[in-house]
């Protein structure tokens, strides 16, 4: 199974060297040196890492045949992706990989159907889970603890906690009733 580890930023130096939005909770394995990404789009990769540090709380990659800042640039919002045994499943109980989270029911704390997951969105400072409504929708929900406290593989369903106006066009109680 493949897992998107991180999405090259910008070029950083004239030697082809990239900073790196990290996409996992393990850049010590899956962004040290040697290891093969594949890439999307797949026409960029493979790509082989070369050298890895962090740089003013950035993580910096050098890939094997980048050695100049045009080719660095070249590689700019190219996701990187690892190959992960499907089975795999993270040590922390409260951690998720996205395979884990895609196609569970959502629905809230009282029972109501939100709808289901259909892909999780990873912006630079929050998580979002992105649910198919059942009239063909979707809403955008942070992956928080405080809006998401449970999430039941086995069940293969996600709580939800909204707060106000996350989800005005279900209507009930909490979630505004479009009355000013």
């Amino acid at each position: 199974m493949q897992l998107v580890v991180g999405r090259i930023g910008r070029a950083h130096g004239i030697k082809g060297e990239v900073s790196v939005e990290v996409r996992t909770d393990e850049p010590e394995l899956r962004l040290a040196p040697g290891a093969v990404l594949a890439t999307d789009p797949a026409a960029v990769g493979p790509l082989t890492i070369a050298t890895g540090r962090v740089h003013s709380s950035k993580l910096m990659l050098r890939f094997e045949g980048v050695t100049d800042r045009n080719g660095a640039e070249a590689l700019r919002n190219t996701l990187l992706i690892a190959e992960v045994d499907p089975a795999q499943t993270p040590e922390d109980p409260e951690e998720f990989y996205d395979h884990q989270l895609i196609d569970l029911d959502v629905v809230t704390v009282d029972g109501r159907e939100v709808g289901r997951i259909s892909e999780i969105s990873h912006l630079p400072y929050q998580d979002l889970l992105v649910v198919a409504r059942p009239d063909g929708g979707e809403v955008l929900i942070p992956f928080v603890a405080e809006i998401v406290p449970e999430i039941d593989l086995e069940e293969q369903r996600a709580v939800i906690d909204p707060p106000a106006g996350l989800l005005d066009e279900i209507g009930g109680p909490g979630e505004g009733s479009g009355d000013a």
